[in-house]
């Protein structure tokens, strides 16, 4: 028999060992109720971004004409910004073969799209609709990424047909013969001997998407492309004709630092698999230094490359673009959805265009697109 020592520490021991239990059983119920609070938290705060998002694309909806396109009426650029409309509704999860009135919208325009008429024999898509290689880089994108989502296999091989004819032409840009300042990137035309930032970046997404898509783009054009976008590169500390130190950043056609360039030359590189570069990672600490606002000139583009740029760096970069885009987003919807005030691009490109850009930029966070997917 036990003695009474051995008796009253054994109760002692199995007193503690209750305690213990019942301690982490209200402890396991505390963990498991705040992470049902944050996920309530987190789910409260998407809802505003989700219906912002579903409003813009019925807006989107209601632009398209019985031809198929997707833009409003008295605008130009018809084969751009019908692509535009198409990534947009695509970045909400929706596909040219869904029997909703949103796939039916994507199936009738990319059938628009994909007429012969819009592509030039040499794969050129910019010229009909007066877009230049900006239009010809969106969509050569906007197809390329819906390779394997078309309404049939009959479309899926028009588009497979389209995509290389494009990625071809825009190969071939790039191989004109340029100066060491210009290598390696693209201008307005085809056959332009200069480059700049904004329509090189439309290509670059373009090469990458279609690589991603196990189509045959060459090492080279990448790297070409890549050593044209660090060429603009500014590092901070540079001094200004004050002899201020500038931030860092992107330029347009030589070194610089402007904010839509820079959230250009951030995306681009990380496209290209860039990650830690120099460049990116200078970039990326003035963006989130800095953000962005509603009075930059090229608001609704600047947007765009900022969300996608910021998202792709991952961690307190994407937070900080997320939570920035929502803030300075959600305000502008109209009541109808649609997008427009902001800066001068949104009134002058029309409420498609803004509205297109605007819900990609909302949309990053669910990487639909394979583009999005770090």
């Amino acid at each position: 028999m036990p003695s009474q020592s051995v008796t009253e520490s054994s109760s002692r021991r199995d007193a503690a060992t209750n305690t213990r239990d019942a301690y982490g059983t209200r402890n396991s119920a505390l963990v498991a109720l705040l992470v049902f609070i944050a996920l309530s938290v987190r789910s409260i705060a998407a809802a505003p971004v989700d219906e912002a998002l579903e409003r813009g694309v019925k807006y989107l909806l209601t632009q398209q004409e019985e031809s198929g396109v997707i833009t409003n009426k008295g605008r130009r650029n018809e084969t751009a910004m019908t692509s535009l409309a198409v990534l947009a509704m695509a970045a909400c999860g929706h596909q040219p073969a869904d029997a909703t009135p949103e796939g039916r919208a994507m199936k009738k325009a990319l059938a628009y799209i994909l007429q012969p008429d819009l592509q030039q024999p040499d794969g050129y898509f910019g010229e009909k609709d007066n877009s230049r290689m900006y239009g010809h880089g969106i969509t050569t994108l906007m197809l390329t990424e819906m390779l394997g989502m078309g309404a049939d296999a009959k479309q899926d091989d028009l588009l497979r047909d389209r995509v290389r004819k494009a990625i071809d032409l825009i190969l071939r840009a790039q191989k004109v013969p340029k100066n060491d300042k210009a290598r390696g990137g693209w201008r307005y035309l085809p056959s332009d001997t200069s480059s700049d930032m904004s329509v090189t970046v439309w290509q670059v997404m373009a090469l990458r998407a279609a690589r991603n898509a196990g189509m045959d783009v060459p090492k080279e054009a990448i790297e070409g492309a890549v050593g044209y976008i660090k060429s603009l590169y500014e590092p901070e500390g540079q001094a200004d004709k004050r002899g201020r130190a500038r931030p860092g950043g992107f330029g347009y056609q030589s070194k610089g630092n402007e904010i839509s360039t820079t959230s250009e030359g951030l995306l681009a590189l990380q496209v290209c698999g860039e990650y830690e570069a120099e460049e990116t990672l200078g970039a990326s600490e003035r963006l989130f230094r800095e953000g962005i606002r509603t009075d930059e000139r090229w608001f609704f583009y600047t947007t765009y490359y900022y969300a996608q740029g910021m998202y792709q760096r991952g961690g307190k970069y994407a937070e900080a673009g997320q939570a920035k885009v929502s803030e300075l987003l959600l305000p502008l919807q109209s009541r109808e959805g649609f997008w427009e005030n902001g800066g001068g691009d949104g009134r002058e490109a029309g409420k498609v265009y803004a509205t297109s850009m605007a819900i990609m930029s909302l949309a990053v966070k669910n990487h639909f697109l394979p583009i999005y997917q770090r």
